[in-house]
Parts: C-alpha cells; structure tokens; sequence
C-alpha cells in the first residue's frame, strides 16, 4: 500500500513541476515582450528629442520607414538624416528582429507629429496570431 502512496504522490509532484516549468516559459517570453515595448518607447522619445533639437528642420525628420521594413536611410550630410539613420539602425539592433523592426514620422500638420515604431513580436505573442506590435507617439515639437 505505501508503495502505491509513493507512486501516486510522485505523479502529482510531477505534474505540479511541470505546470511550474510552463509558467515560467509564459513569464520569459511576457518579460522579452515588455522588454521590447520599453526599448520601442525610449527610441520613440530619443527621436522626438533629437526633431526638438533641430526644431528649425523638424519637418526634415518625415520618414516612412514602414513600406521598406528592412531598409536603414541613408546617413547624409544634414542632421536630420543622421538622426534618422542613427534611429532606424538602433530600432534594428535593439527591438525584435532587424527585417521586421520599422520606425515612420508622420506630420500632423502644424509643429505636431506622430512616431509609430513597430516590430515581430512573434516569441511573447505567438499563440493569439497577433505577431506585429507598435507603440503610437503623438508629439508636438
């Protein structure tokens, strides 16, 4: 008889180490999507600092990075497409994956603009089907 309570006493321990070990599965793939969400909204505010810096040339730093996901713009001589060659290549480096990750700057008219970054966040969300993620920043400069 106690070796039939063994038994079935080890069976529950087991299930119960399983279910832990898929909780904690659950929490790592949680804790590297709100990882990314944090790095997308610190890039999304550098950017808006760096137009406020050049606020003269804000208008220079429209981009729409989103119709060529896996391109970086070209680095050129003004400080506004440094600022955004800079941006996109660290949008590519430190969020999702570099194919996926894209960042767009949109005028909203006046001295308002919109920064929309978005990027696969297919490892934390892959069960809803809901793979793309995008934080939204509406700023005025």
């Amino acid at each position: 008889m106690s070796m039939i309570e063994v038994l079935v006493s080890v069976m529950v321990l087991g299930v119960g180490l399983l279910g832990i070990a898929a909780m904690q599965s659950i929490a790592l793939r949680g804790g590297q999507g709100s990882l990314e969400s944090s790095q997308a909204v610190m890039a999304t505010n550098s950017i808006i600092e760096a137009m406020r810096a050049n606020r003269a040339n804000a208008a220079a730093y429209v981009y729409d990075g989103t119709t060529s996901c896996g391109s970086t713009p070209a680095a050129g001589s003004t400080l506004a497409s440094s600022d955004l060659n800079y941006w996109v290549s660290s949008l590519k480096t430190t969020i999702g994956s570099a194919t996926s990750t894209c960042g767009k700057i949109v005028s909203l008219g006046g001295n308002n603009y919109r920064v929309t970054v978005q990027w696969d966040d297919s490892r934390a969300d892959s069960a809803s089907g809901n793979d793309k993620k995008s934080i939204v920043t509406d700023a005025s400069i």
